[in-house]
């Protein structure tokens, strides 16, 4: 059984160019999921909405090292991983407008967000359910011979789930070339991740079926980038699965519903001192890599970007009620 990983000081040499490209990425994250709570209270954006404020580090810095034909799946807390993916704005502001220049021509919504052409592959809603997915495009890729990677998000809940024990058994039963990446925020939904496992070393369950597995500190873009870096790096020479517990924390609550009881205010704020953003850009000028110039710069590009995000999704068009059973399929039932 290989030995399960500690990586939390594990991290990359990083230059100005690359510094001000994580920055700029984690930024367009956090402003676009703060633009879309406003939205969501004005009513413009329906539904459910789970806010990725806090964890931008992980999306970011998984993502780098994934080529544009790899695979990637992940839950209803998905808009990082989509834009970080490449996904555009407008698509995903107009997916959950509802409009049809959403990326799923505004039938999925906030949580089914999936874009062929960047094969991203959601956007899923069922705790786990996605991580037999994960397995079978892993294996259909192994049995063509493309060396691909199929990157798969999911949080600490969906680890306590029966699909994750069978696609981490067979994963590595036979060698497939996953990425498992659990976003351990300590709560599923309301529930302490202590209060729902029984040991809490999630990246320890991972090593029990065979693969390398890794607990990184979430909260730091490089521990992050390093860790994707030397898994993605193994699995496309070796063909075996791997297992990142990235340790971070949302700042909100989990969704746009919830009264959040069930933590206190002071670890919000404490882990808010913990900001993957504020301690990249502590990192970059203590390397004398950036200015505060720089960072406005940033700000303003972002928020222009966000701008033309919403304005896409406003001028888009509902779809017409003629068009509502397309692409839905039923067999007729036989007497």
């Amino acid at each position: 059984m290989k030995t399960n990983l500690t990586l939390p000081e594990m991290t990359v040499e990083i230059d100005r160019e690359h510094g001000l490209h994580l920055l700029h990425q984690m930024l367009r994250i956090r402003r676009f999921e703060e633009k879309s709570a406003e939205l969501y209270t004005q009513q413009k954006i329906r539904g459910f909405l789970h806010l990725y404020i806090g964890e931008e580090a992980v999306a970011v810095g998984v993502m780098e090292n994934l080529d544009p034909d790899d695979n990637v799946l992940a839950t209803y807390r998905e808009h990082g991983q989509a834009l970080a993916r490449g996904v555009s704005m407008g698509a995903v502001m107009a997916e959950m407008y509802g409009k049809q220049e959403g990326c799923a021509r505004g039938r999925g919504g906030s949580m089914h967000l999936f874009d062929k052409e960047t094969r991203f592959f959601g956007g899923n809603a069922i705790v786990g359910g996605h991580l037999p997915l994960a397995v079978g495009m892993a294996l259909a890729d192994k049995m063509r011979g493309d060396n691909r990677v199929t990157c798969i998000f999911f949080g600490d809940g969906a680890v306590a789930e029966g699909e994750f024990h069978e696609a981490l058994n067979l994963s590595a039963l036979w060698d497939l070339p996953v990425l498992f990446v659990c976003e351990n925020n300590r709560y599923g939904m309301g529930t302490a991740l202590e209060l729902s496992h029984s040991v809490t070393d999630l990246a320890a369950k991972a090593a029990a079926y065979g693969m390398a597995a890794a607990s990184v500190n979430g909260m730091d873009v490089l521990a992050m980038h390093a860790a994707a870096r030397e898994a993605v790096t193994a699995i496309r020479h070796g063909g075996s699965p791997w297992f990142i517990e990235a340790r971070t924390y949302r700042f909100r609550a989990h969704s746009m519903f919830d009264a959040e009881l069930y933590r206190e205010k002071t670890e919000v704020e404490e882990w808010k001192g913990l900001d993957p953003i504020q301690s990249l850009i502590r990192t970059l000028k203590e390397r004398d890599l950036i200015t505060d110039d720089d960072i406005n710069q940033l700000e303003l590009m972002v928020g222009i970007e966000v701008d033309e995000g919403v304005r896409f999704a406003e001028d888009g068009t509902w779809e017409p009620v003629e068009d509502l059973e397309r692409f839905v399929y039923w067999e007729e039932a036989v007497a």
